[in-house]
């Protein structure tokens, strides 16, 4: 490399919007500049790797639980071929909302990547009403994301009530030790300037918290062409996944589709399908839904986590139940 890369890591918990911040930075990028994002999520089909693939960046995608349970070889593996593919001006890290930061931290600034990498501000989105939920306060994942951050930010403050955001302000001022930068936005809308400048590596709560690995390897996903309907599972941090990859052939009855993401058990339903009203970008968090158009795809993927075990076959089910003539 002609010199180190320039890299961030976007911290926040499950659903804060993480992605559509990357997204929106991604539309700052300058015109002479080749940016790449890392990109893991806790469920196996890679949607947000999906959404991320149409926005100009080289996306290279880690699936199949946090990114610091498999923070060695495969993280190690992603990164390298993403650096040397890319060649990248820049660098974006997104990990799972689900996951810690301690292990890839340590991933990052090893010696291997002394250098390679200039590790600049990790930046933390915080859900400011979340902080009403005494669980996700003491969640060690929460935590460890909050005490990396050089910049916390308390995204969706639009949704947030006045009394809410005041509890944000004194929550992030009573920090120990005291954050130096702290925002509020909404929409995910993060400033470039955010990315430049470096990291102090603040010490996280449990930084032995995640110091394992998952019981299965990460495998290559099946050509869709020789399975088009592929089912996909995982578990980890209290939380379980079922996800889909599917043909393109295949055409969703969006309604039914709208009627599945609402469904009560659920933390969170994301899709990037082919429906009878085109192709659509779903997302639900936290009840809240949101219906996006998008650009065709070489496969509908969906997933689905919850906080309880899945009855898979009974969502396949319905999901197929779903699914139109193409």
């Amino acid at each position: 490399m002609k010199q180190p890369i320039p890299t961030n890591l976007i911290l926040g918990f499950l659903g804060v919007g993480k992605t559509t911040a990357i997204l929106d930075l991604l539309k700052s990028k300058p015109d002479d500049e080749v940016w790449a994002v890392l990109v893991n999520e806790f469920g196996e089909v890679g949607i947000d790797g999906a959404l991320l693939q149409t926005n100009g960046a080289f996306i290279k995608e880690i699936p199949g639980g946090c990114m610091c349970c498999v923070a060695g070889l495969p993280m190690q593996i992603g990164l390298n071929q993403l650096i040397h593919k890319a060649r990248p001006d820049r660098l974006i890290i997104e990990p799972t909302g689900l996951g810690h930061p301690s292990q890839i931290l340590e991933t990052l600034t090893s010696e291997h990547y002394a250098d390679v990498l200039d590790l600049g501000p990790v930046i933390t989105l915080v859900d400011p009403r979340k902080l009403d939920d005494q669980k996700v306060r003491e969640n060690v994942q929460f935590r460890d994301q909050v005490a990396a951050a050089d910049i916390l930010v308390a995204n969706k403050t639009d949704l947030s009530s006045p009394e809410q955001l005041l509890r944000f302000d004194q929550w992030a001022g009573d920090l120990r030790p005291e954050k130096k930068t702290v925002f509020r936005t909404r929409y995910g809308k993060l400033r470039p300037e955010w990315l430049d400048g470096n990291t102090a590596l603040s010490e996280v709560s449990q930084p032995d918290a995640h110091h394992h690995h998952h019981a299965h390897e990460v495998k290559e996903p099946v050509s869709i062409d020789e399975a088009p309907w592929q089912v996909a599972e995982n578990s980890g941090q209290g939380f379980h996944s079922v996800g889909w990859r599917i043909h393109p052939d295949g055409v969703f009855d969006e309604s039914a589709l709208l009627v599945m993401s609402m469904d009560s058990r659920l933390v969170r339903f994301k899709a990037v399908v082919r429906t009878t009203e085109g192709w659509r970008a779903i997302n639900v968090v936290d009840g809240a839904l949101s219906v996006l158009d998008t650009e065709p795809r070489d496969q509908s993927r969906l997933e689905v986590i919850s906080p309880e075990p899945i009855e898979t076959a009974g969502l396949d089910q319905q999901l197929r139940s779903a699914l139109c003539e193409g």
